[in-house]
């Protein structure tokens, strides 16, 4: 029996060569992961001794916690929810914010502080779902894997490069099943995609045009930079402290409680953080891409040292990525905000670019999709849509999952690894967080060394891809 790696490369190995072939090469399970673009099932075929495994019938409950749950949070509990498993303890620093989640779930006992409650109910809790703000995702997820718990993070996994890689040797040493919450990962779209790609229906692939242009005056927040320094109470039904959590202490704000912290540097990605990983995925799945070789961004009406606080109100920035395996160079070009997706050449005159989408470009044609997994992909021109679906659509090489949390809950119960577990989930994330450390020196190439884990040309750069935290935090 064959196992489903990524099949135009690796059709006819089978599972226990791939297992028999590990300690030769002596490559870790991500090198594995990623240089062999193995983009979903690895990890189905390694032994269970390598993962946590739960030895659970196919019917078994788990007992599963929510951290973060006022927001997507909210919305990734109720996704396991609905899959028949039991919330047992729900955790949020603001009671009014999260009441609303709080009232579904009577039996889950309540908590404020994570750390009270995985140490209270460590043998209670078998899973996590972390949906907190991003500057606290890295904190909740090591600890709950410290606490040998499965880890479902919201996207980007962390606030950093060196979390993300912190995180991903974490999810190794306690055996843990991981997911990143870029859901659209389980989508039929992004695998046809993927599908379509390997069976050269567009040629070889040079060129990504990605890019969101949603919720604009949330990501950029320059209008509001003059009220920073205003002073608020903090409101009685929120922790401010342990919302901070490991970022440096500032005044309360309703300027990023409880929403718009993902305009504000300090805690969030801003728009490339928010929709890389959701956008981006399915190019990075089908070109196993990794790690770029270099970043530059380019930016509107934004002085970095000036508006530093926030993200432009626009932003072009362009990954290179060198040629890997059987392809070759790949320009990821990435736009937000208010600079948009340009319209290619020989684009169709009543088909409108994706405002939150991509167009993969490759020497035969296109292919065209939304967010979140590729929705609405489709072929261009119109003839390749004929030769590549329907009954001629290329064989699907790929398992079809129903849906994330499914995946993640299955993966635990099976002592597998997820489809977008941090393997796979951290190097997308990294790609964001090389963007977001562009943005703060427009007009420069940053030139990426991975195994280094530096930027070869700019030292200044290097002093973003750590986070610093606080007096009584740490990771």
């Amino acid at each position: 029996m064959t196992i489903p790696l990524s099949a135009s490369r690796f059709p006819d190995v089978s599972a226990a060569e791939i297992i028999k072939e590990l300690p030769r090469h002596k490559i870790n399970r991500r090198q594995f992961l990623h240089r062999s673009g193995a983009g979903v099932a690895l990890f189905n075929i390694l032994p269970g001794s390598l993962l946590r495994a739960e030895n659970l019938s196919p019917n078994a409950k788990l007992n599963v916690a929510g951290i973060g749950i006022g927001s997507r949070g909210g919305a990734d509990v109720g996704e396991v929810a609905g899959l028949g498993h039991n919330i047992v303890a729900l955790c949020d620093v603001d009671e009014k914010y999260a009441g609303k989640e709080f009232t579904k779930y009577p039996d889950a006992k309540r908590f404020k502080d994570y750390r009270v409650m995985l140490d209270k109910m460590g043998k209670e809790i078998e899973a996590v779902v972390i949906g907190t703000p991003d500057h606290t995702h890295a904190v909740i997820a090591m600890e709950a894997m410290r606490h040998g718990k499965h880890v479902y993070c919201e996207k980007p996994l962390a606030h950093s490069v060196d979390e993300v890689r912190k995180l991903t040797a974490a999810s190794h040493k306690y055996k843990v099943v991981t997911q990143l919450g870029n859901q659209g990962h389980s989508s039929d779209t992004i695998r046809r995609v993927c599908e379509w790609v390997w069976a050269g229906a567009i040629g070889q692939v040079h060129t990504i045009h990605a890019g969101c242009d949603a919720f604009k005056n949330v990501y950029c927040q320059i209008p509001n930079l003059a009220k920073v320094d205003e002073p608020h109470e903090v409101p009685k039904t929120l922790d401010y402290d342990l919302w901070l959590g490991p970022v440096e202490f500032r005044p309360y704000s309703p300027l990023w409680v409880p929403w718009n912290w993902r305009g504000w540097m300090h805690f969030g990605g801003g728009v490339i953080g928010d929709w890389i990983c959701h956008v981006v995925d399915p190019a990075y799945w089908a070109l196993d891409l990794d790690a770029p070789s270099t970043v530059q961004a380019e930016v509107t009406d934004y002085d970095p040292v000036k508006h530093g606080l926030t993200y432009p109100p626009g932003s072009k920035v362009t990954f290179e990525f060198p040629a890997r395996k059987a392809r070759g160079p790949v320009k990821l070009v990435w736009y937000d905000g208010n600079t948009t997706i340009p319209k290619p050449e020989d684009f169709p005159a009543d088909e409108k670019v994706p405002g939150t989408g991509a167009i993969l470009f490759g020497d035969k044609g296109m292919i065209v999709h939304g967010s979140h997994g590729g929705a609405n992909c489709h072929l261009l021109p119109e003839n390749l849509m004929e030769q590549y679906s329907g009954k001629n659509a290329p064989a699907e090489k790929i398992p079809r999952v129903k849906g994330h949390a499914w995946d993640w809950i299955e993966a635990i119960r099976a002592g597998r690894q997820a489809g977008s577990n941090f393997d796979y989930g951290g190097p997308l994330t990294q790609v964001a967080l090389l963007g977001l450390i562009a943005i703060r020196f427009p007009g420069q190439t940053l030139r990426w060394d991975d195994e280094a884990m530096r930027f070869t040309n700019n030292e200044a750069a290097n002093a973003h891809l750590r986070s610093a935290y606080r007096s009584g935090w740490s990771l």
